[in-house]
């Protein structure tokens, strides 16, 4: 299995809509979860076109023992309003009785490779290629209107709690809200964005291990997935939605506000880096959106991504390698 960093670098996805797929394949990423929307209103986000690019996505196993009940899995985004993903090609060995698409819900979703019995000395690959086509991202060109939401429902919740190393309940990081809000501010977009001024400000940008939100507050440093975390851990703490989007070798956190009459958008910003704040540059592809989630292989755990996953039953001495591939190529 790929650590936090390498798995950083995996791409991909599939679409319902091919039909190179199973019909058991799920069309998640299709569906609009609340605020995913830009409908070219004033407060929507803006979207600008970009080059297409080409990605690859999938397993290479190589063994010098037999295994059986061999179990792969790996992430594979979906669509987005700045994304659309579709499938180019497919070459699925016969080792893999089966594969199938599953949803693991908030529109992220992971391929599952079963494997019955794969001989020693054998190569088994499972890869799948895609065009991706991936908008920048414009402010809208009113935030005036815009608000905190009043009410927080089932679907929001997910971004509002605490999840892996964004330690939204410490007490740090809440009397940090609590005297940003005493600063007074005109609307909900500028709330927002002294949450962000503040981040950039306290925390320096510095590589290193992960650690938790308040960690990289108390230290003074950290990296993109730290500052991200900081930044969503303030943003929930006064009652804003907020979650981390995962592209290559990156994260970046969204937000959430809505009009008076409760359209909701999400809008992102980059915390590491070039100032970007409601606007979104990067052609890389959003790998994942959410900080919280629940993988049936680990099912006493939550994790804070999706990331490539193996097992399997060895029938001798040595171990399997599975190389997980996810790389942009050219045609």
């Amino acid at each position: 299995m790929l650590n936090r960093r390498n798995w950083m670098s995996a791409a991909g996805s599939l679409c319902a809509a091919s039909a190179l797929l199973p019909a058991t394949v799920s069309s998640a990423g299709d569906k609009p979860v609340q605020g995913d929307n830009g409908d070219g209103s004033p407060e929507s986000p803006q979207y600008i076109e970009q080059p297409l690019s080409h990605w690859r996505i999938g397993l290479i196993l190589t063994t010098p023992v037999a295994c059986t009940n061999g179990l792969a899995t790996f992430p594979v985004p979906s669509n987005w309003p700045e994304q659309k993903i579709t499938i180019r090609n497919q070459e699925v060995d016969p080792e893999v009785t089966r594969w199938q698409v599953r949803d693991l819900g908030g529109g992220t979703q992971q391929v599952v490779l079963q494997m019955p019995r794969i001989n020693a000395g054998a190569k088994v690959s499972a890869l799948f290629e895609f065009d991706i086509e991936r908008d920048r991202i414009q402010p809208p060109e009113d935030t005036s209107a815009l608000i905190i939401p009043k009410s927080i429902s089932r679907e929001l919740r997910l971004y509002m709690g605490v999840s892996p190393e964004i330690d939204t309940t410490s007490r740090i990081i809440r009397n940090v809200a609590v005297e940003l809000e005493k600063e007074p501010v005109d609307n909900a977009w500028q709330r927002v964005e002294q949450v962000y001024d503040y981040v950039r400000d306290k925390v320096q940008y510095v590589e290193g291990d992960i650690k938790k939100a308040s960690k990289a507050l108390l230290d003074g440093f950290g990296d993109c997935e730290e500052m991200t975390s900081l930044f969503v851990a303030i943003c929930r703490n006064l009652g804003i939605p907020a979650r981390v989007v995962w592209i290559p070798d990156h994260s970046y956190p969204e937000f959430y506000l809505e009009t008076p009459d409760k359209k909701g958008y999400w809008y992102p910003c980059q915390v590491a880096g070039t100032r970007q704040f409601g606007r979104m540059d990067e052609a890389r592809p959003v790998l994942q959106k959410g900080d919280r989630f629940r993988v049936p292989e680990k099912k006493r755990e939550t994790v804070r991504y999706v990331a490539e996953y193996f097992r399997c039953d060895r029938r001798g001495n040595g171990a399997p390698r599975p190389n997980f591939v996810r790389e942009a190529f050219e045609l």
